[in-house]
């Protein structure tokens, strides 16, 4: 009996090995479908909960700079960001592979990352001296414990209690394997139209010795001016294609508006009337600050200020530490306009709205003050803002600053470039160079 079993089972058991398989391969592409369409559901660089105040992810050291890190190369990047609660809470991050587009990658975690999938923040403070109570959270990334391994676009998500559900808010990171060249300068444009307004960008990419087949299928640019991605340039074709080297210096896509610097507001110091506050007023538990209404600039000429082109950092006059120190009041802006801008709808833009356009950073129209006026929940900082018009009546409008702000081909701005590569047969765009362009140091 026990015979005629064992012939049963081995005549069964190659069928039994295909079900398995299969149903393993069924549900590995299901929960791979679902991470997918996870990821996909989510905004990069963008908070989920109102609690969560003064994100700044960058290399450490540099709170202006992008978060990007060189594989092997020992450098470190800083998350901070305050938790309003003012209580402690189980903070949680891990990456998500994506390509150049920010779709995610159809690769497995375990051929992009090393160590555990998910990490733990274990650094918080809660505030002290400040009026607001928060608690202030912060870890240098990537740890010994959980660090990427392939170059490319990733995607940092933190949430609570472990669970991707509850997610609190994303981050860009940009993971660089150095395997190519980019050079570079920025010149004014010589189209008539686009001559007083516009910076061309011309710039060259020595593929060196990636495997190279179809360059205009395997390589991708983005172009980010100031570290948008709002307006960044994608799709670019080279125009000439000499052994490794290809160049890019088409008058017609690598072009972009020049803007006006940015406007600006010294928050170090609520005590003090620092630059660009018009007054303040102080309450038992809050601060009200009211910026100097501000005016359209778009047919004024050009002026130098030295800016940071769109960001902030977090800062004190007193001697405060700002990360845990630092007080938050909230900031009363204006822009002065005789009428409202028909059809359309205004922000206030910069790394201060997380370079979004939402209710938040929404101004209303005052007709009795005759400007549009709104209010943002700051910390003690240095920032940086301007003011842009959105289309109502567009599908899917951009915002634009032309009116309010600008546009002159003087303008100091960052370009940076960014290089993707596709190798054959891969599943991934690389990150395999990167450069930054000023318009006034790299000019020509």
């Amino acid at each position: 009996m026990l015979s005629a079993f064992s012939r049963i089972l081995s005549h069964q058991l190659p069928r039994m090995r295909t079900a398995a398989f299969f149903l393993i391969a069924l549900a590995s592409c299901l929960f791979s479908n679902s991470i997918v369409a996870q990821v996909n559901a989510i905004t990069p660089d963008h908070v989920f909960y109102n609690n969560i105040k003064s994100v700044k992810f960058s290399q450490a050291g540099d709170p202006l700079s992008m978060p990007m890190y060189t594989i092997g190369s020992g450098d470190k990047l800083e998350l901070s960001f305050d938790d309003m609660d003012n209580d402690v809470k189980n903070y949680y991050y891990s990456f998500v592979l994506c390509n150049a587009d920010w779709t995610p990658a159809p690769v497995n975690q375990f051929d992009y990352m090393r160590g555990f999938s998910e990490t733990r923040i274990l650094n918080y403070k809660l505030s002290s001296v400040s009026l607001a109570r928060y608690t202030h959270y912060s870890v240098q990334l990537p740890g010994t414990n959980s660090y990427p391994v392939k170059s490319g676009n990733y995607l940092l998500k933190v949430y609570l209690d472990s669970d991707t559900s509850q997610l609190a808010f994303t981050r860009r990171i940009f993971v660089i394997e150095n395997k190519a060249g980019i050079s570079g300068f920025i010149q004014q444009p010589i189209a008539p139209k686009l001559f007083r307004t516009f910076q061309k960008i011309n710039f060259e990419v020595n593929t060196g010795a990636l495997n190279i087949q179809n360059p205009f299928d395997q390589i991708k640019i983005v172009i980010l001016q100031n570290y948008r991605w709002d307006n960044a340039l994608t799709g670019l074709k080279p125009q000439f294609i000499n052994g490794n080297i290809l160049k890019y210096n088409a008058e017609q896509d690598c072009i972009m508006p020049g803007g006006k610097e940015y406007r600006w507001i010294d928050l170090r110091s609520f005590r003090l009337q620092t630059e660009r506050v018009k007054h303040s007023e102080y309450h038992n538990t809050s601060t009200d600050i009211y910026a100097v209404t501000d005016k359209e600039r778009s047919d004024m000429i050009y002026q130098f200020i030295k800016d940071i082109n769109g960001r902030y950092y977090l800062a004190t006059l007193d001697d405060y530490d700002p990360n845990f120190e630092g007080d938050y009041a909230s900031v009363h802006f204006s822009f002065a306009a005789p009428e409202p801008y028909a059809g359309y709808d205004m922000y206030l833009y910069g790394e201060l709205t997380n370079y979004e356009c939402n209710d938040k950073n929404k101004l209303t129209y005052n007709g009795e003050t005759r400007a549009y006026e709104g209010t943002l929940f700051l910390k003690q900082g240095y920032y940086n803002y301007v003011y842009g018009l959105v289309d109502k009546r567009k599908a899917n409008p951009r915002l634009d600053t032309e009116l309010t702000e600008g546009n002159w081909w003087e303008t100091e701005n960052n370009y940076t470039i960014l290089l993707y590569y596709r190798a054959l047969g891969g599943r991934s765009d690389e990150l395999v160079s990167s450069i930054t362009l000023n318009s006034i140091l790299n000019r020509k």
